[in-house]
């Protein structure tokens, strides 16, 4: 029960996270997961939790989303998760934070000129792929997807509700994944009552209100500025981590 208490308020404190910024939340609670339950069954729950938290958040906004994003998207995911299915990929705990942190980075560092407008449909359909292939191999994909949406003239509202649209469909496409096709070939076992996930996924909608309510409170500018710094300095701490639980033995 101790460890099920600090994931539960971790879902809180991440769900508020990601009602504000939009993202950084899923990343933050899949690196605690990682560190205390199995890999395969950190997935399932990370995905549970985060579903509920994402498509509270886009019920909250929904009039705010871009449906033209949707089609291309599921498409691109869709292409990737048959990919993965068919060679049961499970990493590894360490892999998964490296990867989780190297993904601000990488995004970051992505040239200027390349204008990764989410709107534009061939833009959209590498959206699905990548960030698709990037939660089925770290449970998180956020700072990815962040990348998608620098260049588009969207406001804040908007992009909180398109990212939470496509990271429930992300989220649910990986439980699928890590409890039908993983759990085929390895053990899935959950580490507690199933009641428990229930409430984490209540916390999460609980989050979710709280951080969208938060989210009136800044204005763009603050928003983009906050967001950037905040996902950097997550992604350095997880990549470290990551680093010195693979090779720290």
């Amino acid at each position: 029960m101790t460890v099920w208490t600090a994931i539960l308020v971790c879902v809180l404190a991440t769900s508020i996270l990601s009602g504000v910024i939009g993202m950084a939340g899923g990343l933050v609670l899949m690196g605690v997961l990682v560190t205390l339950l199995p890999v395969t069954a950190a997935m399932i729950v990370h995905g549970a939790v985060q579903a509920t938290s994402n498509g509270a958040r886009w019920l909250f906004l929904r009039r705010h989303m871009r449906w033209e994003i949707v089609p291309p998207y599921v498409a691109g995911a869709v292409l990737v998760l048959g990919g993965f299915a068919a060679v049961t990929l499970v990493p590894e705990p360490g892999v998964v934070l490296m990867l989780i942190g190297a993904f601000p980075w990488l995004a970051r560092a992505m040239p200027a000129g390349l204008a990764l407008d989410v709107r534009r449909p061939v833009t959209a359909f590498s959206c699905g792929f990548v960030v698709t292939a990037a939660q089925l191999c770290a449970g998180a994909s956020g700072p990815l997807l962040d990348a998608f949406f620098l260049n588009s003239p969207l406001n804040r509202y908007e992009v909180v509700a398109s990212k939470a649209f496509t990271q429930t469909l992300g989220h649910l496409a990986k439980i699928g994944y890590y409890s039908v096709v993983v759990g085929a070939a390895v053990d899935t076992d959950v580490d507690g009552p199933a009641w428990l996930i229930a409430v984490a996924c209540l916390i999460a909608v609980l989050g979710a209100r709280i951080g969208t309510r938060l989210l009136g409170r800044l204005d763009e500018d603050r928003f983009r500025r906050i967001s950037g710094y905040v996902i950097l300095a997550l992604g350095a701490f997880c990549f470290a981590k990551g680093i010195l639980d693979t090779f720290g033995n």
